[in-house]
């Protein structure tokens, strides 16, 4: 009998157990579902925010020039750092070129040769001129003298034979004359790129610029394309960031924007460019949005979010505390209806100052929880203020 005892005894308890859990399960649904629970509440209403298109980016420069070696030399010295502002025609990089005017004394020396060898092809065919008018000369009174009787047919032959050798004597003289020239034109040739050739020696700024890189040391040998600097042009300065297909129509050359760098800096700029090809994968377009002002210090591939101002849009107001999101992740409002809360799915758009755009799902002049934090759906609710958005 004592067992039996013992076992209704515990049976008993059990049952007083979960009788109680009930009632205190039951208390707590009925003061959480019966008795209304006070809450802000807020009125739906029409109206406008400014809307913008945001998208991560870059800072890059439009003008970027990477400084590389033409010619196959050591570095003899670098004259410029990262950072360094440097000014058109400012020399950056000096290479070694004892070779290169070695080159050009070369071809300076056949200058000089080649110069005396035309000298002496022009007083050639000056003494060929020379004699060729002796020649002529002579055949005329050789001719008269013949025609008078005092001399033979042939010694005007003679005679005649000396001016067509006379005539050939010139001929040829020009033509070496002539050759010598044009190897004066080849050498000068010569000349001209023996000197450029040496200029590419000394590397300079091509613009005012700023140094973004130094790829190259002193001691260095480079080849024919080597990059020896990376400079930008600061005026130049945008950031590259990518927009959607589907928001990229409300975009214009011109627009303001801001752009906020990873430092935390946000400057004004605007809309510069808008790339015409999308990108077949993600379905995106490229715009670019200069800075209005130079950054005071920067860095290219520097991570940066733009947000660009393209109009505004029209729709419900809520505030953003209103947002709230049911047991599936859905995002919504909780709407109070005959007192009591009802979630309903909405979709938002941009939100500023507080309050968000409602697209769909929301109606003007419906009332809705203001402070969505802690209050459930089917709640029985009172409202403790009621205010515009």
């Amino acid at each position: 009998m004592q067992p039996a005892r013992a076992f209704i005894g515990r049976h008993g308890m059990a049952l007083a157990l979960v009788a109680a859990l009930l009632v205190a399960g039951g208390g707590a649904a009925a003061w959480r579902f019966g008795r209304s629970v006070e809450v802000p509440v807020v009125t739906a209403t029409t109206g406008r925010i400014a809307a913008r298109v945001v998208g991560p980016g870059s800072v890059q420069a439009r003008v970027p020039v990477t400084l590389a070696a033409r010619v196959s030399a050591t570095i003899a010295q670098v004259h410029v750092d990262v950072g360094d502002v440097v000014q058109a025609g400012q020399l950056l990089v000096t290479l070694d070129d004892r070779d290169l005017i070695a080159r050009r004394g070369v071809v300076g020396g056949q200058q000089e040769a080649l110069l005396r060898n035309t000298e002496g092809a022009r007083a050639t065919l000056a003494k060929a001129q020379a004699d060729l008018d002796l020649a002529r000369a002579k055949l005329r009174r050789d001719a008269e003298l013949l025609a008078q009787g005092f001399v033979s047919p042939a010694v005007v032959d003679a005679s005649n034979a000396a001016h067509g050798g006379a005539l050939a004597g010139v001929a040829a003289a020009r033509a070496g004359l002539a050759a010598r020239e044009a190897d004066a034109r080849t050498l000068a040739q010569e000349a001209r790129y023996a000197d450029t050739v040496l200029s590419y020696a000394r590397l300079v700024a091509p613009m005012g610029a700023v140094v973004v890189q130094r790829l190259a040391e002193p001691g260095s040998t480079v080849l024919p394309g080597t990059p020896l600097l990376k400079l930008v042009d600061p005026a130049t300065l945008w950031v590259a960031t990518r927009v959607d297909e589907s928001v990229v129509a409300r975009v214009r050359p011109g627009q303001p924007a801001s752009i906020r760098l990873r430092s935390g800096e946000v400057l004004p700029g605007k809309v510069a460019r808008i790339a015409r090809q999308s990108d077949a994968a993600t379905r995106e377009l490229e715009v670019h949005v200069a800075f209005d002002a130079v950054p005071q210090r920067f860095a290219i591939d520097q991570e940066a979010e733009v947000r660009i101002e393209v109009g505004d849009d029209r729709g419900i107001l809520v505030p953003l505390g209103a947002l709230a999101r049911d047991k599936t992740g859905r995002q919504g409002v909780l709407v109070v209806e005959d007192g009591r809360t009802r979630f309903q799915p909405v979709e938002t758009a941009g939100a500023e100052g507080g309050r968000v755009l409602v697209r769909q799902g929301l109606a003007g002049g419906e009332t809705v929880v203001a402070l969505a934090a802690g209050v459930v759906a089917r709640q029985r609710v009172r409202p403790a203020a009621a205010s515009a958005p």
